[in-house]
């Protein structure tokens, strides 16, 4: 893999010096002053929210230590501490607990009898401003195998990293660690191995960029219609309710709001109650949300009132507009700071794409403003080590390029200067679960799949193998390890290092995963995979299937409001409208739904997901038109039939779901015409009339599948889901006691035990079991109603 990254790296070490990224603006100048600090010291790369490795307290105010136990005596050249940085407003950084008074010191015995002193930093404080790592060298080396860090001030103070440096290298990684508070620690996060791309936050890596003319970019053989289908049936029930979810949280004014206070207009007040992080904090953010979730409702269908807000909206954003370009809704000088930078920058550019691609005249040419100042942006070399998942931001440059016509070389040529981390998508390739679940730069998060998402688009926009070999890998890793029972992503934020709280299969019930903001971005992966991979398509149809019932849908109330995560026992997190990330992407998934049905081909069309809808496409200047019948999942039969002004030769694929039952038997006009295996595709090639039609029978079925994950109370016993169809199926019952309910009979008995409810399509009740209870569609099941998707077996029951 590293040939392969090194092949496609034209630019030598020779030609560093004269690379200027292609762009319709100005090229990237030296970076200049910020903020009164100098770009470029040797800082710590660390992140609000990130664990820290260690840290310590004192309540009476004695002072604390922390000692490494090297194993045997080195001769010791320096000693270095980095520093935990808390504030990241600008260069002048610091750490609020770095120690200020402190000593060092470096002995051959644990008595510390005839030690050294490193450094005596006691009697008076340290200026820690600007942050960075401190070295501390000794004249000649010392003789030692224990080196103690005494601190005086603060009480309570916190490391990033502790190094020993003998023989110019730090001795102390993997070595034992003791402290005052606890005693012998062990090995510990603080004398951890180096990161891969190192532990400062400048990265610049002029070498990795790409010529324009190296490119050769990727065709895929499928299309993804951008308009052209309608929707019934359960898509048309949640694509409705997510109009007025949008139309019924924040007005105009407020999605505006911070765009105005950025540019010294008058504001007047943020008049929704959810004056949040999300809202105000994170500015433009909820403006971008908005852009998504209306953006791609109206690809499908006109809404008068959710035009009329895009179009006020993006003229608001254009008017507060710098000369310079700067379009953001947070202040061009707190870049930095929080997740602006990542999170509110590429939700504001996704927003815009998508209302360019709805029709928003204003919208395309105030994106390339805005991203020509980013792209010549002085605060670029910091924005993937020194922000909160950083790596998230990158879609706004890739999906500028690759979904507008605006797009330029610089869009992609900066994502790989300054956001690439070769040794990641190395890892990826290898098929490497460290890769998502020991992520280096961050905590583990279901983020990291929107730069998967991002990492696709270079792949297409620049041909380079290795961006398909790491994405490739990704899926795999994600799939077979990161993927609860129904779909759900299995990781989502972490505080802990190391270990993280996420390793491979461990499946946690009590901790909130199935964060609906990964589901968006999986989903979305398996369709940038399945479109560009025809023959393994139906793997990645599933995925998505799963993703829209089991999390989408199934995070949607009848009002329209949005959970945060799908939980899979005990009760469903309340449904919010306060401008959360899963609203933003819930909202944006949500109108996304019509395009997954149906993918268009040269030679025809693909049927990939059961849901009433129409499609009209052209193949060979022909216009087509066909609709499915269809009220899935409640009724498995299916019916397809063409509006044709005259015959037309077109292969039709109809996918047979992996979750069928059996065989799929396929009729044309009555008359069976083929029959697929479930995983499969059956293409009916033949001239098509207008009257024809194509119809068949889903064969639903029960799956059981026994739970392997970690959970305390969970793990090792006869705790199975149930799947039906494609469907996760949720047991309700008032005897859920804090997510556990056992049945009294084996699992193989259930199938056997449950009985259709007359008058509820999808209802099971259960012989032998409580009164009342039902195993219903996960989707089906709302607020504060007890249920559990992982029941007990009695694994002592005889027949």
């Amino acid at each position: 893999m590293k040939t392969k990254l090194l092949l496609g790296v034209i630019a030598t070490v020779l030609a560093v010096a004269v690379i200027v990224l292609t762009t319709k603006t100005k090229p990237l100048e030296p970076l200049r002053e910020l903020d009164g600090g100098p770009m470029g010291i040797e800082r710590v790369a660390m992140v609000i929210g990130a664990p820290i490795p260690y840290e310590a307290a004192s309540t009476d105010g004695t002072p604390l230590w922390v000692q490494i136990d090297l194993g045997a005596s080195f001769p010791v050249e320096a000693v270095k501490l980095y520093p935990y940085f808390q504030d990241l407003a600008g260069p002048g950084a610091h750490s609020h607990n770095f120690p200020i008074r402190f000593r060092i010191d470096a002995a051959d015995n644990e008595a510390f009898d005839n030690s050294c002193t490193v450094v005596d930093q006691t009697t008076r404080d340290l200026i820690a401003y600007p942050l960075e790592i401190k070295t501390y060298r000794l004249p000649e080396p010392v003789q030692a195998r224990y080196v103690r860090l005494t601190v005086h001030q603060p009480h309570h103070f916190e490391l990033w990293r502790f190094e020993v440096i003998s023989g110019g290298r730090d001795i102390a990684e993997d070595k034992t660690l003791s402290d005052s508070k606890s005693g012998y620690l062990g090995q510990h996060a603080l004398l951890r191995p180096p990161r891969p791309a190192g532990e400062n936050v400048w990265f610049d890596h002029p070498e990795q960029v790409t010529s324009r003319r190296s490119w050769k970019p990727v065709k895929a053989p499928l299309q993804i219609p951008r308009n052209g289908v309608t929707v019934g049936g359960l898509f048309r029930q949640t694509f409705d309710r997510n109009i007025q979810y949008l139309l019924n949280s924040f007005s105009v004014h407020d999605m505006a709001y911070t765009f105005l206070e950025r540019s010294g207009r008058e504001k007047g007040r943020f008049e929704s109650p959810a004056r949040t992080w999300f809202t105000i904090g994170l500015g433009g953010a909820i403006a971008g949300r908005f852009l998504m979730g209306a953006g791609n409702s109206l690809r499908w269908e006109q809404d008068e009132e959710l035009r009329s807000r895009i179009d006020e909206l993006v003229d608001i954003i254009e008017e507060c507009a710098t000369p310079e370009g700067y379009i953001y809704g947070y202040p061009e000088r707190v870049t930095l700071q929080g997740q602006n930078n990542a999170y509110s920058r590429s939700w504001l550019s996704q927003g815009l794409v998508d209302a360019g691609i709805a029709g928003n005249p204003k919208a395309w040419p105030l994106l390339r403003r805005g991203s020509d100042w980013f792209n010549a942006s002085p605060y670029l070399p910091e924005m993937l080590m020194r922000v909160p998942i950083g790596n998230q931001g990158i879609i706004a440059n890739s999906r500028t390029y690759l979904d507008t016509d605006i797009g330029v070389p610089a869009d992609i040529q900066v994502i790989q200067r300054y956001f690439q981390l070769n040794y990641w998508l190395e890892q990826l390739a290898r098929r490497d679960p460290a890769a998502i679940w020991q992520y280096q730069y961050e905590r583990v998060h279901s983020y990291l799949i929107v730069a998967l998402n991002a990492y696709m688009d270079m792949y297409m926009a620049t041909g380079h193998q290795y961006y398909l070999d790491a994405m490739l890998g990704a899926w795999d890793i994600l799939h077979e390890n990161f993927t609860h029972i129904g779909g759900a992503i299995s990781v989502i934020e972490s505080y802990s290092f190391p270990p993280r709280q996420f390793p491979p299969k461990s499946h946690h019930l009590r901790v909130e995963t199935g964060e609906l903001c990964g589901n968006v971005f999986w989903a979305v992966f398996n369709e940038q995979l399945r479109v560009l991979c025809p023959d393994d398509g139906e793997k990645y149809v599933a995925e998505i299937e799963k993703s829209i019932y089991n999390i989408g849908i199934a995070n949607q109330n009848d009002k329209g409001d949005i959970r945060y995560h799908a939980c899979p026992i005990g009760k469903k997190d309340k449904s919010e409208r306060t401008g959360t990330c899963c609203e933003g992407q819930g909202t944006r998934f949500y109108g996304m739904l019509p395009e997954f049905i149906y993918k268009i081909s040269g030679d025809g069309l693909y049927v990939d997901l059961f849901n009433e809808s129409s499609i009209a496409w052209e193949q060979d200047g022909k216009k087509l038109s066909l609709h499915q019948h269809s009220d899935f999942p409640l009724d498995p039969d299916v019916k397809l039939h063409f509006d044709l002004e005259a015959p037309v030769q077109s292969k039709i694929r109809i996918r047979v779901p992996s979750w069928a039952a059996s065989d799929m038997d396929i009729l044309v006009n009555g008359e069976k015409a083929a029959s697929g295996k479930p995983g499969t595709y059956v293409t009916l090639d033949r001239e098509w009339n207008g009257h024809d039609a194509i119809s068949f029978t889903l064969p639903m079925g029960f799956r059981l599948t026994k739970y392997e994950g970690v959970t305390e109370d969970f793990a090792g016993k006869e705790t199975y889901a149930m799947e039906y169809g494609p469907l996760l199926m949720g047991l309700v019952s008032n005897d859920v006691k804090d997510g556990v309910l056992k049945l009294p009979f084996a699992a193989g008995r259930l199938t056997a035990n449950l009985k259709p409810v007359a008058g509820k399509p999808l209802h099971f009740s259960i012989a032998g079991a409580g009164r009342g209870d039902e195993y219903v569609p996960y989707y089906e099941i709302d607020d504060d109603v007890p249920f559990t998707c992982y029941p007990f077996f009695d694994s002592t029951f005889k027949e």
